[in-house]
């Protein structure tokens, strides 16, 4: 037998146990809990029925340095085991039996529940539906806390649903059923024991080698994982500053128990600790692709095998610069500053998360390793983000993108040069013809919220100060991620729907819905256009509003209305105001180049909300009656004909596979994307209605 492992056998008790007690333990080279509620119901139905479920492997360490616990309860014993591989089984397992919350990946405490059906053999989601009813188990937790009381109750309340005593073949059915379900308790696992004489570097190799088989690892999660060998404070600053950044000041000293005056928490990225790898390997090493940042790291020769500790711990070092270079408040807050002053508000302008996260990358390497002049650099970056979030430059092909970017600048031998590689770089990417020509082109779409440039016309309007659509008030405070919302405030149709299709017989929504047929502005000015044509309703919207002379003027330009444009066909108008929307993001672009040019903006830390806006999930829609289980949502805005369906637990069942969100199950089908919220719609009878408008009316009526 190797001298490295011994196979051993654990039932489940002993494992739930010792993880209870605290002997079972995470190494800090794991991820948070991210199974979905849909996989643990599959673990726990393939455990029933005598399905292979897998080994788990564990490294006999005792000690708790280093390591994390499943659950959240205090732990009464000493590690002496450490789990390696089998994570997520083990933590479903836990919190299945025990019924305790675990922390998820977004470090908010998590209950998963799972109903059993006695008369199906069949495990489900916990749904409403099943607790109100008297044929499900609705929490088999409470089966393993007590199998006796469980079934003594589940009998008691379906005998009193009916009216009548059960048969006694009924009886037996649910005695062995949920007999069988706590038996689960007794089910042997076989786990691989690394010995005590394993180094962690062979225990990182080992977690690594079982992982790199399948696609359950990103090569963010390889570098963390190398962190937590060689260097696990750095890891844990980054986890730090990832979950700090979904929590106010206040809360990080009420849960830390140590004042806190200062969280990186914002207005428009809440990082994780995998994104902001990307952003060290970037300042750091240099490096945009991660697999070779990772390669790098490990320092083993390709032909020998062998490791050298002398490179090896180079580029250690390189990270040990850049990681508290990159988490520095000064520098976070100067460069969210930036995304402010170009002209983005908040995170519902921003298409693409990787491109702040490789600004950021540049801004960091302008200001430490070329010591620009904090002035220029705030213009130049601002510039820098405005092109590359407009031309979506970092969301295909991202990493061989940063890496050109990177290559750009590393042969700077100055300040001067580093800033003259940049505005070269916009130089080439935004010509005259991208402003006349491409960009045009780019407004054709029927998809707002996504669209890079309609988010950039938004941020132009912020930066020329200008006022909604016949009304006083500045897109700028409409933007304000700090205002309370205002029901109704949101882009309405020049051209109205009803108008397009009841009058001049436009069925197709993506026509319908152009973004050319967008302006800002609320509700009371849609009643005024209600269903009428522009030829009727904006005489009077102009008498009612008394817009006229230099403020009319301005009117028109802010928001692209050609002369006459209330006269003109539908087809003839879009075309005309796409140049106009592009000349006025052109406008915005150029008065990022005025010295003088300083938005006007509240404060973009975000440390006064109460709590981090978390990320809405498709189970709130189903909770709250905009989607229903079952519902099919299509593509937008794509030739492909591609459906989708929604599941029980908030998941989409996708070409027979389940995704977590929308954003997931987008990227399976098309690379790129970093918000799937707009890529699927669901169908209505006014037309397809993006996900992402069905996620804002949910946020409205909280």
């Amino acid at each position: 037998m190797s001298d490295i492992y011994k196979p051993v056998d654990w039932t489940v008790q002993q494992l739930v146990f010792s993880i209870e007690s605290g002997v079972l333990r995470l190494p800090d080279l794991q991820r948070p809990f991210v199974w979905s509620a849909t996989k643990v119901r599959d673990l726990m139905d393939s455990m029933y029925r005598g399905y292979p479920v897998g080994e788990l492997m564990f490294w006999n360490r005792t000690g708790d340095e280093d390591t994390s616990t499943i659950g959240s309860s205090e732990k009464s014993q000493d590690s002496t085991h450490r789990i390696v591989d089998g994570q997520q089984r083990l933590t479903t397992l836990y919190v299945i039996i025990t019924g305790e919350k675990v922390i998820d990946d977004e470090y908010r405490n998590k209950n998963i529940r799972i109903s059993f059906n006695p008369f199906l053999d069949r495990f489900e989601v916990a749904q409403p539906a099943f607790d109100r009813s008297s044929d499900w188990v609705a929490d088999i937790a409470t089966i393993f806390s007590s199998p006796f009381q469980a079934i003594v109750n589940f009998t008691k309340r379906l005998e009193e649903f009916r009216g009548s005593p059960l048969q006694e073949e009924e009886k037996n059915q649910v005695v062995n059923a949920l007999g069988r379900v706590e038996g689960l308790r007794r089910r042997v696992f076989k786990v691989v024991e690394l010995q005590s004489n394993v180094d962690k570097a062979t225990v990182a190799d080992v977690f690594v080698r079982i992982n790199s088989e399948g696609i359950n690892l990103t090569a963010a999660d390889f570098i963390l994982t190398w962190l937590s060998v060689f260097w696990p404070e750095g890891r844990e600053l980054m986890e730090d500053f990832a979950r700090n950044s979904r929590l106010s000041a206040e809360r990080v000293s009420e849960i830390s128990g140590k004042k806190t005056t200062w969280t990186p928490r914002n207005h428009y990225l809440a990082p994780s600790p995998g994104q902001l790898v990307r952003v060290a390997v970037a300042v750091g090493q240099r490096r945009g692709r991660l697999q070779d940042s990772y390669a790098a790291l490990r320092a083993r020769d390709r032909k020998t095998g062998l490791t050298d500790p002398t490179r090896q711990k180079e580029e250690l070092e390189k990270l040990q610069k850049a990681v508290p270079l990159m988490l520095n408040h000064l520098n976070w807050d100067e460069f969210v500053r930036v995304l402010a002053k170009a002209g983005f508000r908040s995170r519902k302008m921003i298409t693409s998360n990787t491109t702040i996260l490789y600004s950021y990358a540049l801004w960091l390497i302008g200001r430490d390793q070329y010591k620009v002049d904090l002035a220029i650099l705030r213009d130049l970056m601002a510039r820098w983000f405005f092109m590359a979030q407009t031309t979506g430059r970092y969301t295909s092909s991202p990493e061989t993108r940063i890496q050109q970017d990177l290559d750009r600048v590393l042969n700077a031998s100055s300040s001067q040069e580093f800033v003259k590689v940049l505005e070269d770089a916009i130089a080439t990417v935004l010509p005259n013809d991208y402003w006349t020509i491409t960009l045009p082109d780019e407004f054709v779409s029927s998809s707002a919220s996504a669209s890079p440039v309609y988010q950039a016309y938004l941020a132009s309007l912020n930066i020329l100060d200008a006022q909604l659509f016949m009304l006083a008030g500045t897109v700028r405070d409409w933007t304000d991620p700090t205002a309370t919302p205002v029901k109704g405030m949101e882009g309405h149709h020049l051209f109205p729907k009803a108008y397009l299709r009841d009058v001049l017989g436009y069925s197709d929504m993506k026509r319908i819905n152009q973004i050319a047929n967008f302006a800002p502005t609320d509700w009371a000015t849609n009643g005024v256009i209600s269903d009428r044509s522009p030829s009727e309703y904006w005489p009077e919207l102009l008498a009612a509003r008394n817009f006229r002379g230099e403020s009319l003027a301005k009117q028109m330009k802010w928001h692209a209305l050609p002369a006459g444009w209330h006269e003109m066909n539908y087809e003839e108008f879009l075309s005309a105001r796409r140049k106009l929307l592009a000349s006025i993001v052109r406008d915005g672009f150029l008065r990022l180049s005025d010295p003088n040019y300083q938005l006007i903006v509240t404060d973009v830390s975000a440390q006064d909300d109460e709590e981090y806006d978390y990320p809405i999930r498709i189970l709130d829609l189903i909770g709250a009656g905009y989607l229903q289980v079952g519902d099919v949502i299509e593509t937008a805005d794509t030739e492909d004909d591609v459906s989708a369906e929604i599941m029980e637990d908030g998941e989409i069942l996708l070409n027979d596979k389940m995704y977590e969100t929308p954003t997931h199950a987008a990227q399976a089908l098309s690379e790129g994307i970093d918000d799937g919220w707009d890529f699927w719609t669901k169908s209505t009878p006014d037309g397809p209605v993006a996900l992402s408008v069905l996620r804002e009316q949910y946020l409205q009526g909280l």
